[in-house]
């Protein structure tokens, strides 16, 4: 596969929609670095949501800002990267990518009842099950024109990045 049409991947959804175990298996499978969006959080982020009170848009600006700046650093190394990060709306989105033609999105797709039952499961994460509906209300699925490559969350997780990398495929034979 030529993957050097992306220097960037950022795997995105909801809380309990796999972005941190898909990413970097993914990042794995292409030989790409991978970053946890959650780990550019500042901690008064990680306070916030663990307290359980929704971020806004005021509290996640400098995250995203400092995402962006790393997949540039990244970038301008000659290096790839691999993200998880929620980018539940476009403008977040937009900050990340900024225009560029390499930086890819990913989406995990996936009901609220399959991550709800994820979430119920997941032991030490900041993020409590009870923010998963503010986090819906936010989402904003990506739109045809940024060019995401979408996959359904319901299989396991070797299948998921099979199929991302198939579309993967798709898209840089072309």
């Amino acid at each position: 596969m030529d993957d050097a049409k992306f220097c960037a991947l950022v795997v995105m959804g909801v809380a309990g929609s796999g972005k941190s175990t898909i990413a970097e298996k993914l990042a794995e499978r292409l030989g790409w670095t991978f970053e946890d969006g959650d780990d550019f959080h500042p901690k008064a982020n990680v306070a916030k949501m663990s307290a359980g009170h929704p971020l806004t848009d005021d509290d996640r600006w400098p995250w995203l800002q400092a995402i962006a700046d790393e997949i540039e650093r990244v970038s301008c190394s000659g290096g790839h990267v691999v993200v998880a990060c929620s980018a539940l709306k476009r403008a977040y989105r937009d900050v990340l990518v900024h225009g560029r033609r390499d930086i890819g999105i990913v989406y995990l797709d996936g009901s609220p009842a399959l991550i709800a039952d994820r979430l119920k499961s997941r032991k030490g994460h900041f993020m409590p099950p009870g923010l998963l509906d503010s986090q819906f209300k936010t989402l904003e699925p990506p739109a045809p024109d940024e060019r995401p490559i979408s996959v359904a969350i319901d299989a396991p997780v070797e299948a998921i990045v099979d199929a991302i990398i198939g579309q993967l495929s798709n898209r840089t034979s072309t």
